[in-house]
């Protein structure tokens, strides 16, 4: 992740203006503004650490919108401690030293993203450990993809998550590839039609990937050549046979099951052999971890 990057420093710093944190009231009238003090984030769960990254760029970024100059800091963790490392309850993320002021004002919007991002980083763990377990017949390791069911504008860090928990990365936006979904189908005039003008109007290099929820969809979708496939809420049942007949007929074609995923009906779709499981579910419906941040005065 490059955090000095436009991109996500637009996003950092509309954080920081949302929050006010140049106009910190409570800690402008009760803490003496040369202070310096040292703040420990602590892991309150078992979890994996996803955006330490974003402390040094938030506190960066408040020194600029700050009316006073900015103050120096630093912010060290352990050689053992990066993203995408498992870290135990009570163990320390980083440690942060610094103006007491800067810190106080970027305490929230720092465990607000790092509390998302780790939260996303775990569950996907979570899934990924589940279909890493699984032995299809076909001796084939299915991958868990994520979804762009993301929060408008954290896209970019919530898809960073998701690969600090060791998933994979499917389309960062629209632009990104080619997936034909059942309203393109419903609205371009039927799947035959879509699909073959897609695959001629296509850029060199592009995949073509269909959506398909039925037998008759999946029979059009393998007649007209479809480069990956994939089958949208299906039961595992219905998985297994597509992606039986998928092998025999379209044995280059990629193939991916979606739909309603979760950690209880994982396996049954891994078993099946598909290469990869979409699951909306890393992003859409993350829980935040539980992190804390303690700050003690440094003592001259």
């Amino acid at each position: 992740m490059d955090w000095k990057s436009r991109r996500i420093t637009t996003l950092l710093e509309a954080a920081l203006v949302e929050d006010k944190v140049a106009h910190d009231v409570t800690t402008a009238l009760t803490i003496d503004p040369n202070l310096r003090a040292t703040a420990t984030v602590i892991a309150k769960q078992s979890c994996i650490v996803s955006g330490l990254g974003c402390i040094s760029a938030f506190l960066t970024l408040y020194g600029k919108l700050s009316a006073k100059p900015a103050r120096r800091f630093e912010v060290v963790s352990h050689p053992e401690i990066f993203d995408g490392v498992r870290v135990k309850k009570g163990q320390t993320i980083a440690v942060i030293r610094g103006n007491a002021a800067a810190i106080l004002s970027t305490e929230r919007v720092i465990l607000n993203l790092m509390q998302r991002m780790s939260g996303i980083a775990t569950i996907t763990n979570e899934y990924v450990k589940i279909a890493a377990a699984v032995k299809s017949p076909s001796g084939v390791k299915t991958r868990i993809l994520d979804t762009r069911k993301t929060i408008p504008g954290l896209r970019a860090l919530d898809k960073y998550a998701v690969s600090c928990g060791g998933g994979t990365n499917h389309r960062l936006d629209l632009q990104d590839g080619i997936l034909i979904k059942n309203n393109h189908i419903s609205l371009g005039g039927g799947l035959p039609t879509v699909l073959a003008t897609a695959l001629a109007k296509r850029k060199p290099g592009q995949i073509v990937q269909v959506e398909v929820r039925t037998q008759t969809e999946l029979d059009q979708a393998i007649a007209g050549g479809a480069e990956s496939i994939l089958l949208d809420n299906m039961t595992p049942k219905e998985v297994a046979k597509a992606v039986k007949l998928l092998r025999a007929k379209l044995p280059k074609a990629t193939i991916e099951a979606s739909g309603n995923m979760n950690l209880k009906t994982l396996r049954s779709y891994a078993k099946t052999g598909v290469d990869f499981i979409s699951v909306g579910a890393l992003t859409h419906s993350a829980i935040a971890v539980d992190l804390s941040m303690k700050i003690t005065a440094d003592l001259l």
